[in-house]
């Protein structure tokens, strides 16, 4: 193994309406995958707070990004000494919505990233953005994980292609995907294909953290830069690690130069 290599997970669990308890699974789920080596852990969309039919609820659950929520995976990295993801409910200004949003904490317990999904999930029948206000068009940020750098993205953003390659274009070598890719026909076979593409077509890693089932489909895993699976959990709650490398990455990058042959750019809509 290369001696650069990195350790990351994805922790996959089913979040409720249940604050306390969504703590106490991502505590435990972030120990386990601590103690087997993990030096950043991803966890799903929505970890906070969870409820299959957003409302007012949801809303009444929103916190700000230096809120109870934050505070409390801040102090769950320092005292890991690891880099967590979660997806949370942000407060906006609009009363009556919420921003769906990542955040990214180090192992000081400082927050070093966070993002508001910009593709909301009016699709299949749902429609997020009744409750949920899409985030703004800025520029990816990124954080440092000892010498990768590591981009966010969320859940449907996974479908337009151009989301990744921007976030490539900012540097990163890997993309963490929180998602609550809902179940349905063909949808564990669209997750599969997608997450899979957006590696190939990027020659980047990619950790992607589903809610487990009964309303997510599962199937969190860990993709490198060639499409291959080097990690998946399936329908459990569980934790999956794998290691990562900037020498594999070079490697990749060296046989299939995809993104210096390319010939377009991504331009706002």
């Amino acid at each position: 193994m290369d001696d650069s290599a990195i350790a990351i997970a994805v922790a996959q669990f089913a979040p409720g309406d249940d604050k306390a308890k969504n703590l106490g699974s991502i505590r435990s789920l972030a120990a386990l995958a601590a103690e087997r080596g993990a030096k950043l852990i991803v966890f799903p969309e929505y970890s906070s707070f969870f409820l299959p039919d957003l409302g007012e609820r949801s809303v009444a659950a929103a916190e700000p990004v230096d809120g109870p929520f934050a505070t409390e995976l801040a102090a769950l990295a320092a005292d890991l000494g690891v880099h967590l993801v979660a997806g949370m409910l942000e407060t906006t200004e609009d009363s009556h919505r919420f921003s769906n949003t990542l955040i990214a904490v180090d192992p000081s317990g400082a927050l070093v990233a966070k993002y508001r999904k910009m593709h909301l999930y009016d699709a299949f029948g749902q429609k997020e953005s009744d409750w949920v206000v899409a985030g703004p068009i800025e520029e990816p940020e990124t954080f440092a994980l000892g010498g990768v750098t590591v981009g966010l993205q969320t859940c449907y953003d996974i479908r337009f292609p151009e989301v990744s390659r921007r976030i490539v274009d900012a540097g990163a070598d890997l993309i963490v995907l929180p998602s609550e890719w809902v179940r349905g026909p063909l949808k564990e076979h669209h997750w599969r294909t997608l997450v899979t593409a957006r590696a190939l077509e990027n020659t980047v890693y990619i950790a992607a953290a589903d809610q487990a089932p009964p309303i997510g489909a599962g199937n969190s895993m860990i993709v490198d830069p060639m499409g291959i699976e080097l990690a998946t959990i399936g329908e459990n709650t569980d934790v999956a690690l794998a290691w990562i490398s900037l020498a594999r990455l070079a490697e990749v990058r060296t046989v299939n130069p995809a993104l210096k042959l390319r010939r377009f750019g991504v331009t706002e809509r």
